[in-house]
């Protein structure tokens, strides 16, 4: 490519400047760059919440560009199709952008890589999102890993090349095509009036992104080993909006890392990092695992694949049980639930209620403003047993034991459930505000008495599972 050429970057899930492949290699050729967002059929199919905080990561974006004397063009439509056209109405001469690596992903940008160099024009994939692509991570006999352990062995000592700087100069084109408003695209339509609700408890933008990784690394990381599971300690990165955005590169975090001083706990911290890698990694060779049992031999599982009353006192965190409701109203009006909760109410409504994991799955994919379709797959098939590396099926987590040991003072339920409570928090208040108004909600509802007793939910999901074992 010729200097002064202009390249369009094409976004997606790359919301930042630094640690950018894709702007490293335009500013090196000494080309000019034209940022581009298509709002394409994948991104339209988004979940509420998801989709709403897309929004404000492009908002945020869109600044920052604007700060550097770019524009945010921004399109809907066919992806291909809008690439064509802005093609054509610019003098861009190339297209690169950050790989993804669920299928329609893989397939919608193999068709455009394709076409547009059949058409003389230079399209380009970098990486970016993850700190190993999925191909490159191998077993010494071949082949790719089924098991975390050894995964997390094998990429433990490979070198994480340091994260970039932004570019000093982005050069903007000479001809800038023309763009719809972003607030025409309706990111936050069907947030409704928990819109505003959400977005305070959203740190956007990669700034904020940074310094919060800088915070958790030289102040909570210390005592992350003995406290990441307590879900009132606030010591977790926080950091998993910001990754599935890429508003934070992994590689970042990972250099982050370095600086600290305590070895066993950055080792734990960097596990989670590599389960994420491993959840990438089995999506790209078994994507099956987005949509279906990832072990065929849960098939035939008595799950109740049908909406139900249980399902839906789930969602709406009125179960009765404090655990399970604190996690799903913190759901609701943060876009977000802690770690340990959400496998304890996962395994919940998986083992207790013998609900299928897809239903939940697909509730965590329209409320997670983190949401990520590998991590959440994972999640899923993990605690629902079905999934690789899975937990066994008899491992049922007891929601009201998980919070005599990581909620003894009751600290996170009271924070999130107003019922019962003379002076309620507002942070539990909020989740009247946020919830929909046909659910009849208030704070002054008597709570649900519980809507399975504990032992009888697990002696049902054990009797279900040794049917299965004995016929399967």
């Amino acid at each position: 490519m010729d200097k002064g050429q202009c390249v369009i970057w094409w976004i997606r899930r790359d919301l930042r400047l630094s640690d950018n492949p894709v702007l490293d290699e335009i500013t090196a050729q000494g080309a000019t760059v034209l940022p581009l967002y298509i709002c394409d059929p994948i991104d339209e199919a988004l979940g509420a919440a998801p989709q709403f905080r897309l929004g404000l990561g492009l908002q945020r974006l869109r600044r920052s560009l604007e700060a550097r004397g770019l524009k945010l063009i921004v399109r809907k439509g066919a992806a291909l199709e809008v690439l064509r056209d802005v093609l054509t109405e610019s003098d861009a001469t190339g297209v690169y952008w950050s790989r993804l690596y669920d299928p329609e992903a893989i397939a919608r940008d193999s068709e455009a890589k394709t076409t547009l160099q059949s058409q003389g024009v230079m399209a380009r994939s970098f990486g970016g999102r993850l700190l190993f692509e999925p191909w490159t991570v191998e077993k010494k006999t071949g082949g790719f890993f089924q098991v975390y352990t050894p995964f997390w062995r094998t990429v433990a000592q490979r070198p994480v090349a340091p994260p970039t700087s932004a570019p000093v100069a982005l050069q903007p084109p000479q001809v800038w095509p023309r763009s719809d408003e972003l607030s025409d695209l309706g990111f936050d339509r069907r947030m409704h009036h928990a819109a505003d609700i959400v977005a305070a408890h959203c740190r956007v933008g990669e700034q904020a992104a940074y310094a919060r990784a800088e915070q958790f690394v030289h102040e909570d990381l210390p005592d992350y080993e003995n406290l990441r599971d307590v879900p009132s300690s606030g010591v977790t990165s926080g950091l998993s909006e910001n990754l599935a955005w890429g508003e934070i590169s992994p590689r970042q975090i990972w250099d982050l890392c370095d600086q600290a001083r305590v070895g066993s706990a950055v080792e734990k911290f960097r596990k989670e990092l590599v389960w994420r890698e491993f959840s990438y990694h089995l999506m790209y060779h078994t994507p099956h695992i987005l949509d279906r049992n990832w072990r065929s031999g849960w098939d035939g599982f008595a799950w109740q694949e049908a909406q139900s009353d249980a399902l839906k006192a789930w969602q709406q965190g009125r179960t009765g049980i404090d655990l399970i409701d604190a996690g799903m109203r913190e759901l609701y009006v943060t876009g977000k639930m802690h770690n340990r909760v959400r496998m304890v109410a996962a395994s919940f409504l998986c083992k207790h209620l013998m609900v299928q994991w897809k239903l939940g799955m697909d509730w965590f994919q329209d409320c997670l403003v983190d949401w990520d379709p590998a991590a959440n797959a994972m999640g899923w098939q993990w605690v629902a047993g079905c999934g690789p590396d899975a937990a066994p099926f008899f491992r049922i987590f007891n929601p009201e034991g998980q919070r005599q040991k990581f909620d003894p003072e009751t600290a996170y339920c009271r924070k999130w459930i107003a019922e019962g409570q003379r002076d309620a928090p507002e942070t539990a208040l909020a989740f009247f505000e946020a919830c929909p108004k046909s659910w009849n909600m208030t704070a002054d509802t008597p709570r649900s008495a519980p809507i399975v007793e504990l032992a009888t939910g697990r002696a049902r999901a054990l009797a279900a599972y040794e049917t299965l074992r004995k016929t399967g």
